[in-house]
């Protein structure tokens, strides 16, 4: 039976008693043909071109596990940055991997992929304008909010927010990260992608941006089916490194029309 939106989701009870959390997050083995995958599985570096990057969980996520990835390294030269999603289709099972998640992947079906903007990924809910949609989603103070609520789910946000290398300006640039104002495919931003399950069997796809939830990008999802995160290293974009998140904290939200309280 699936739990309301509204409902307490813990994820020992989606994982089993023997795995109160998820695994480690990792990139698939398999990926596209500009891609070096690290020895550890945590960080995909496209090697030439702008193409041919796509990126794979090498787990299907759980629901309100996000696959957070940190930008380490840009190209200049290249019109476009990361996008990011999810998909129905098991990497393994590809033919071939896409040179491009947009619109090559997607076309395959199963797949819900975007280029990360703050503007354009998000669906309105019912019922509602999307201009209410939209300001209802931003938290109010990002810095004293200590967690991030996406529907049912309530998560630590210090891990979502990027960090800047220590530096003598490295305290404003963090807190240019917390306030979330630079550019979001700026160098050592923080994104993420998650699903949350729905009541009629659907999940709603989330996008998060240091620390920030885009709100739903993407609804009616499959959630019944194994969903993995896609990355797609897509041109100014060079390298990614994955960022783990402790799931000891992982709380329910009480309401997700309810301000989170720490």
């Amino acid at each position: 039976m699936m739990a309301a939106a509204s409902d307490p989701v813990e994820l020992g009870a989606l994982w089993g008693r023997a795995r109160p959390e998820p695994p480690p997050t990792r990139f698939h083995q398999v990926h596209g043909a500009n891609i070096r995958v690290d020895p550890s599985g945590t960080q995909a570096t496209r090697v030439e071109s702008f193409a041919h990057g796509v990126c794979f969980s090498r787990e299907p996520l759980a629901p309100g596990q996000i696959f957070l990835v940190e930008i380490e390294e840009k190209e200049l030269g290249w019109c476009g940055h990361l996008r990011l999603g999810l998909t129905a289709l098991n990497p393994a099972s590809l033919a071939a991997v896409p040179e491009f998640s947009l619109p090559d992947l997607v076309s395959l079906g199963h797949t819900w992929v975007f280029a990360i903007t703050r503007h354009h990924n998000r669906v309105p809910q019912e019922g509602r304008p999307e201009a209410e949609a939209a300001a209802s989603s931003r938290p109010p103070a990002l810095l004293v909010e200590p967690y991030l609520c996406i529907e049912q789910f309530r998560i630590p946000r210090d891990r979502l927010v990027g960090r800047s290398r220590p530096g003598i300006y490295s305290h404003l640039l963090d807190q240019l990260y917390e306030l979330n104002v630079l550019p979001p495919t700026a160098r050592r931003s923080r994104l993420g992608v998650l699903f949350c399950p729905r009541p009629d069997g659907t999940a709603d796809m989330h996008i998060v941006i240091n620390g920030e939830d885009m709100g739903p990008s993407a609804r009616g999802l499959p959630a019944a089916q194994p969903l993995y995160a896609v990355v797609d290293v897509f041109a100014s974009t060079k390298s990614v490194r994955l960022v783990q998140l402790e799931y000891g904290a992982f709380l329910p939200q009480c309401h997700p029309c309810r301000p989170c309280a720490a």
